[in-house]
């Protein structure tokens, strides 16, 4: 009785022990996910992602500034009126009104007053300036019809007759200056976003070598014993692919935190001439909608081609190694 329960129990004893032995063969992957290297690789796509994020909203709000300057300029014009002497700059300011608005394509003409020109004045000038003791032009907002803009060298002309100090400015030679330099600002910012994202895939390749020189003997087993270079090339794709998206995730948070930051920031110093003079030039500082659409697809893009990184270099690591096997046998 006691060998054949002897017996039962050493037959029992493979059957108990099998799960214990698939879970230790589970505890050592191929790649550890764990690691120093691993934690830095992550911290490094994360700032990698970081700095895409931000280039990526540089250029989207370069860009969206272009295009309000364009639509700025394509319906409004300024007259300005210099002071002269015996000038009574009140009244050459409402014949300058009157003579823009008496044109078939303008919709509306409007004088700047004296508190929005002290505003506009302010952060060069200081607060609490004096406009008429200062030789200061003031100005005529005209706002046009798109659709059939006003004769502007007849009306040039007529705004010299009545106000000699009077000049009309379209403002096409400055905005096509400006216009031409934002696109220019957003070719150097694709450039820097191309850049690193090729640093980025840089990076990719020497962890991975990295991680196979570190279980190089591993692989190398693995290979040769039968496993396929898809299935090693997909312990590591899988591995970096959720390092990719860990870091790219922290770096893109982050990216939306500092958009966020800014555009409250902007939303609060709203009325300032600072605020007016930035607001100008960046606009609000808000990225909108396609830019943080713009920045998840980064995100996504950085863990792609993560993985797709890792992958290749396996593929072709395990290929020259068998390259070298075959050669040396």
């Amino acid at each position: 009785m006691t060998e054949a329960a002897t017996g039962r129990s050493a037959r029992r004893m493979p059957a108990q022990s099998a799960p214990a032995q698939r879970r230790v063969r589970r505890s050592a992957p191929i790649v550890p996910p764990h690691n120093v290297a691993g934690r830095a690789l992550i911290l490094v796509i994360a700032i990698m992602t970081f700095l895409s994020c931000l280039t990526l909203g540089a250029v989207t709000l370069v860009r969206d500034t272009a295009m309000a300057w364009q639509t700025e300029i394509a319906r409004e014009a300024t007259v300005q009126i210099k002071p002269a002497d015996g000038l009574d700059m009140e009244t050459a300011l409402e014949d300058a009104r009157s003579i823009a608005a008496s044109f078939a394509g303008v919709r509306q003409a409007t004088v700047v007053g004296r508190e929005a020109t002290q505003r506009l004045l302010e952060p060069w000038l200081g607060a609490g300036l004096e406009i008429d003791e200062l030789p200061v032009p003031r100005l005529v907002i005209i706002t046009i019809d798109t659709s059939a803009p006003p004769d502007f060298a007849a009306m040039r002309m007529a705004l010299v007759e009545s106000v000699p100090t009077a000049i009309l400015d379209d403002h096409r030679t400055w905005v096509d200056r400006l216009v031409a330099m934002a696109r220019t600002t957003v070719t150097i910012g694709v450039s820097a976003l191309i850049l690193i994202l090729a640093a980025t895939v840089l990076t990719v390749i020497f962890a991975t070598r990295g991680a196979m020189a570190g279980n190089g003997h591993i692989i190398e087993v693995l290979h040769f014993v039968g496993a396929e270079a898809r299935f090693i090339a997909a312990q590591f794709r899988r591995h970096f692919l959720i390092t990719g998206m860990r870091g790219a995730a922290a770096g893109g948070a982050l990216a939306i935190l500092v958009f966020i930051v800014f555009s409250w920031w902007s939303s609060r110093n709203l009325a300032t001439p600072q605020a007016d003079q930035a607001a100008a030039l960046f606009g609000t500082f808000a990225i909108g909608i396609s830019g943080y659409v713009g920045v998840g697809l980064v995100v996504l893009l950085v863990a792609g081609l993560t993985a797709i990184t890792s992958h290749v270099t396996v593929v072709t690591y395990l290929g020259d190694l068998e390259a070298r096997h075959t050669d040396g046998g």
